[in-house]
């Protein structure tokens, strides 16, 4: 009996010792700085796993978009760059990633996300909301201890206003005596889709629901043969991206942007997301010639509107009104939830019943 008892009292001494150990003493998370391209692939798999489940899915922080906007330096717009990418780690399991490169911006050697900062419109860390605010604790600790880092601002660029990251940013930064300061740098507009076009179009502006409607009907009864498909043909994927950047350069500011190392940037991340089942490449065509593209991405139940361009000699047509007017009865009809705009208050954005949401910049400079 007595053996028993002491059995019994060592059974519930080790019981104990493993809920206090593994369910009530929080795991230490471990911080690794990843700065080699090799180390940087490797993550792929991991990274859009967490990515999935993380406070910010968004397309701009997909593996794939990312490797291809690191390879030219998001188009050229950096002239140079090191990889500054932290993972953090509970256990074996990766439970944060802050996707950063080093450069030098505005005079100052600056942290920021890849992807910084014209061609991504939105952008954040890739965490748990649970884990956020460990996670950020402890890359502040790890960026300012490590020895072969050296930077003085930590500029983030394109987070959504209603971003989590944002208020704890502040939080840690200002209690480390660092600087922070926030600003807002543009409109995102976006619509939220009912999943009935006629039921979307009755939720905007009378005089623009009529618009639609009647550019849409006068396009469908035009004598010229008016159609319009989404790219589902890797084979013939070059030949429609080449169509997209020759309807763009139609406007001259788009022209100016298509430089060779942009246009090659652009076709880069064309085809990682054809690759990745989330591309969105839609044409409308007069007598089939095209004469609208619109190049967005199908991502997390949404839409993003990424980019578009028209032949001006069909213009009669509103042959870009009538590509979108499409666009949003696919999206509706196919459950998608929402209808981004992304960045910039063109006014075409609103006519379709945009609402503002903003971008914003969060910078920390520390003082060494």
């Amino acid at each position: 009996m007595h053996a028993f008892h002491l059995f019994y009292q060592e059974t519930l001494s080790q019981i104990s010792s493993f809920f206090y150990t593994h369910l009530l003493t929080p795991k230490i998370m471990k911080y690794t700085l990843i700065n080699t391209l090799d180390n940087f692939k490797k993550l792929a798999p991991a990274w859009n796993d967490l990515l999935a489940e993380s406070i910010a899915n968004i397309p701009f922080l997909r593996h794939e978009y990312l490797l291809a906007w690191w390879d030219s330096l998001g188009g050229g717009e950096w002239e140079d760059g090191e990889l500054a990418v932290v993972t953090a780690h509970r256990d074996e399991e990766l439970v944060g990633i802050a996707p950063l490169f080093l450069s030098t911006h505005e005079d100052v050697s600056s942290l920021l996300f890849l992807g910084s900062i014209e061609i991504s419109d939105f952008l954040d860390f890739i965490v748990h909301e649970n884990d956020l605010a460990d996670f950020l604790k402890g890359l502040l600790d790890f960026l300012d201890s490590h020895a072969t880092l050296s930077w003085s601002a930590l500029d983030l660029q394109n987070l959504v206003e209603e971003s989590p990251s944002l208020n704890l940013l502040q939080t840690e930064s200002t209690s480390r005596g660092w600087d922070f300061a926030q600003s807002t740098l543009q409109p995102a507009p976006y619509v939220k889709l009912p999943g009935d076009f006629d039921e979307y179009l009755a939720g905007i502006k009378k005089k623009q629901r009529h618009e639609i409607r009647r550019k849409m009907r006068r396009a469908a009864a035009d004598e010229r043969e008016v159609t319009w498909y989404i790219v589902d043909d890797k084979e013939k994927l070059d030949k429609n991206i080449e169509a997209c950047c020759q309807l763009m350069a139609q406007d001259p500011e788009k022209q100016a942007f298509l430089t060779t190392i942009m246009k090659s940037q652009m076709k880069a991340t064309i085809h990682a997301a054809f690759d990745a089942g989330w591309l969105q490449l839609a044409f409308l065509e007069v007598d089939g010639e095209k004469a609208a593209g619109y190049l967005n991405f199908d991502f997390g139940n949404r839409i993003w509107v990424y980019n578009s361009g028209l032949d001006m000699k069909f213009r009669d047509l509103s042959p870009g009104w009538v590509l979108l007017g499409y666009l949003l009865q696919w999206a509706n009809e196919n459950g998608r939830a929402e209808f981004d705009f992304m960045r910039g208050n063109e006014p075409y954005k609103y006519r379709f019943g945009g609402v503002d949401r903003f971008v914003m910049r969060a910078k920390i400079t520390r003082y060494i």
